[in-house]
């Protein structure tokens, strides 16, 4: 049986993603001949040849191209196995980070979290408040444990739990509009209109603003609950979550004017950790939790309702 190391294993993977030697020597730190011998060696062991050297870069062979594809499931096994190994190494955490984003309705998630921790009483629950983007940037630096948000799931630094969907609805207070609301509502009719928009806590944003119209009056708040209240004022019109205006929509307080050109969103709401750090074993326990209590929100909530006609007042 061959005695090939995990480190040759390692230089021979760099060699074939840099194309070269040199290359390889820098992803691993070190000398350009440590990795040629390395390699040299893991040849010798298994008796076989497995980079062609003939040319100006250096090719997988027929046995080195089959031989790669076993490595790289061995080196990610390797990788997850010390990951492991750092989560058992871990003992109790005596903190849990949890970032809520503006997208969380928070009774049923609080609800969640207070019967999780009323359990652990060693560990302290930090939690924090951010919007937009501001979630995923505290996640991605390390400065939480878990993001309660909309995930960006094509980023492989995540693994996430779905959680229900949240319906973004374009409201505005009765009397804001300058025409009937049954009229064909387009970007033009309310490009004069002030746009009522949340400001991005992130340090450093990574997304443009969504939903905001080009050229129109602008203002800003730091969350979604401030946004209402300026709408139900008659100062802006904007998209807020539909959780946090179910009774205004009933009682014709904020009207809806979802339509063709304005159709409203539906975010995923997600819980989120990162896949490539390990975890404690209070915080593998939360995530376990909450895949159990995965159904936060109403299904309704994830629907945006379209406008109807403003409701007739007397005098």
């Amino acid at each position: 049986m061959s005695n090939f190391t995990l480190h040759e294993l390692q230089c021979f993977n760099a060699v074939v993603r840099g194309g070269g030697f040199q290359a390889a020597a820098e992803l691993l730190h070190r000398s350009h001949p440590s990795v040629f011998a390395s390699v040299a060696k893991l040849e010798r062991q298994l008796g076989l040849e497995l980079l062609d050297r003939s040319g100006y870069r250096v090719q997988l062979t027929e046995a080195g191209r089959a031989f790669h594809r076993k490595v790289r499931v061995l080196l990610h096994e390797a990788e997850e196995l010390g990951t492991y190994a750092a989560q058992l190494a871990m003992g109790e955490e005596s903190e849990l980070r949890v970032v809520l984003g503006d997208l969380c309705p928070l009774p049923p998630v609080l609800e969640i979290l207070s019967s999780f921790f009323a359990q652990r009483p060693q560990t302290r629950l930090h939690l924090l408040f951010e919007t937009v983007t501001g979630p995923w940037e505290r996640l991605l630096e390390d400065e939480a444990d878990l993001i309660v948000h909309r995930v960006p799931k094509s980023d492989v630094r995540m693994e996430w739990i779905d959680l229900g969907r949240v319906a973004l609805v374009p409201v505005v207070a009765p009397g804001f509009l300058p025409f009937p609301l049954d009229t064909d509502i387009t970007p033009q009719r309310m490009q004069a209109l002030t746009q009522c928009v949340v400001r991005d806590s992130s340090r450093h944003p990574s997304e443009p603003g969504h939903f905001l119209i080009e050229g129109a009056p602008r203002t800003s708040v730091p969350d979604h609950l401030m946004k209402k209240e300026l709408i139900l004022h008659g100062m802006a019109w904007g998209h807020v979550p539909r959780f946090m205006i179910e009774t205004e929509l009933r009682n014709g307080s904020l009207l809806s004017i979802a339509g063709q050109h304005f159709p409203g969103v539906v975010e995923e709401l997600s819980a989120a950790r990162r896949r490539d750090r390990p975890h404690g074993p209070v915080a593998d326990q939360l995530w376990d939790f909450l895949a159990r209590h995965a159904a936060v929100l109403k299904p309704a909530l994830g629907r945006v309702p379209g406008a109807k006609k403003a409701p007739e007042r007397d005098g």
